[in-house]
């Protein structure tokens, strides 16, 4: 699969995003501006990059795990889609869950970008539905944690 990325021009010239390791599921992304968040809030956050996703693929912006660990700091909507007809800045909604302020600077990396197949249902209007083991049963309700 070919994912083209496209530098917005105004912003800082940063490498591509990559994966880190052979068998890594998400590119990284990295900040193309200066941020601080304070504790308990969030900042959108710009990549300074648009993408054009294959139809038929979405782009789910995920959290990185050591920022999460380390800082407390996460993707407040993970995962955040891009659809594949977007062609705006990719942008990171960063939630500060720690007690101290988290700065962050251009080239520094806030998230990941994976690539997912997704479809679109065709939906039909019906007045019953099948049956299931599990019927209406809502959150909880098996009673297991």
């Amino acid at each position: 699969m070919r994912l083209l990325v496209k530098p917005l021009p105004g912003r800082p010239v940063l490498p591509l995003p990559r994966y880190e390791t052979t068998g890594a599921a998400g590119l990284d992304l990295a900040a193309a501006e200066a941020v601080s968040i304070p504790p308990g809030a969030w900042r959108l956050v710009g990549t300074g990059l648009a993408l054009e996703i294959p139809v038929g693929f979405e782009g789910q912006v995920r959290p990185r795990s050591g920022l999460a660990a380390k800082h407390g700091v996460t993707v407040l909507n993970a995962p955040g889609t891009i659809d594949s007809d977007y062609r705006g800045e990719v942008k990171v909604i960063l939630m500060n869950h720690s007690g101290n302020p988290f700065d962050i600077q251009p080239g520094d990396r806030i998230a990941q970008l994976v690539l997912a197949p997704c479809v679109q249902a065709e939906l039909e209007l019906v007045t019953s539905l099948e049956g299931s083991a599990r019927g209406e049963g809502g959150f909880g309700h098996t009673g297991r944690s």
